[in-house]
């Protein structure tokens, strides 16, 4: 056997020697700690426990009471997402950090609220001070699928400014029921009046166009816009612009400028599925 064979088990022996000194350490340290406590400290302890574990459950006097409660609180979600719109379908979580009485974890989270998908990402720093727990939301990071409104951009940058994540969901929900109405109205009279209006952006989009068919060049376009402003409040914004041919402008220039205003007055006396509603058939588009 030459010298460098020699020497390479040498090697070898040695480490393997200091991984059973680090072992047998370990080991003792096992030993002294379980000495530690008597038998019958251990079995009080395995007492409390179980009493613990069992008034967790107290109350419930079979599985099927807690199939009850499971059945109720699953309700009670169903109702809560049906009401809001709003429903989530991922999260993740992980812990970065934890030291005595401060945890810092890493959330991810999806879903939808009626037509807008949304993520999110952002860190929660959890405080036990005595009786009291404090949470800190930062780092916050939304994606809310809603096109390039510069409105929503502006209340994204400002929830995740300020991790209010109370404020985006609350307001989300409305903003979403505002969109969904919308579209639902847009639906309603694109199938009541299909050879009157026309949605050039589809049902998500925010106008909609009324074309008569005794002057195909006479056009109106409701715009409908939703405002978002940065404290979450949403306020529906119509207005009414017209496209008419030169020769009808000409002759009835007076009653074609005024359009827009009558229409504003319409929302106010009627709300805005009236109004629009008045509106084709002041113009005698009703067949």
């Amino acid at each position: 056997m030459d010298n460098s064979t020699c020497q390479a088990y040498q090697d070898e022996i040695s480490s393997l020697e200091e991984e059973i000194k680090l072992l047998a350490g370990k080991y003792e340290d096992n030993q002294q700690e379980s000495t530690f406590f008597s038998d019958e400290e251990i079995l009080m302890a395995m007492k409390s426990f179980k009493e613990e574990f069992r008034g967790d459950y107290e109350g419930y006097e079979s599985p099927s009471d807690l199939e009850a409660q499971l059945e109720s609180l699953e309700k009670d979600l169903s109702f809560v997402m049906k009401f809001t719109g709003l429903q989530f379908t991922s999260h993740s979580k992980k812990t970065v950090e934890r030291t005595g009485n401060r945890a810092v974890q890493k959330h991810r989270l999806s879903g939808n609220c009626h037509s807008l998908s949304f993520q999110l990402e952002f860190q929660l720093i959890e405080v036990q001070n005595k009786d009291k727990v404090s949470v800190v939301v930062t780092d916050l990071s939304i994606i809310l699928e809603s096109g390039e409104d510069s409105d929503v951009s502006k209340f994204v940058s400002n929830v995740e400014e300020h991790g209010n994540l109370l404020m985006f969901f609350r307001s989300l929900s409305s903003y979403a029921q505002w969109c969904e109405h919308r579209s639902s109205t847009f639906l309603h009279f694109k199938n009541k009046y299909p050879d009157v209006v026309a949605l050039p952006e589809g049902r998500q989009g925010d106008c909609l166009t009324l074309r008569s068919p005794a002057a195909s060049r006479l056009e109106l376009l409701i715009v409908w816009k939703l405002h978002l402003d940065e404290d979450g409040r949403t306020t529906p914004v119509l207005d009414l612009l017209t496209k008419v041919p030169e020769q009808v402008l000409e002759q009835n220039t007076a009653t074609v400028g005024k359009a827009p205003a009558h229409f504003r007055s319409l929302l106010l006396l009627f709300g805005i599925e009236a109004a629009i509603e008045n509106l084709i058939r002041a113009v005698g588009l009703q067949e």
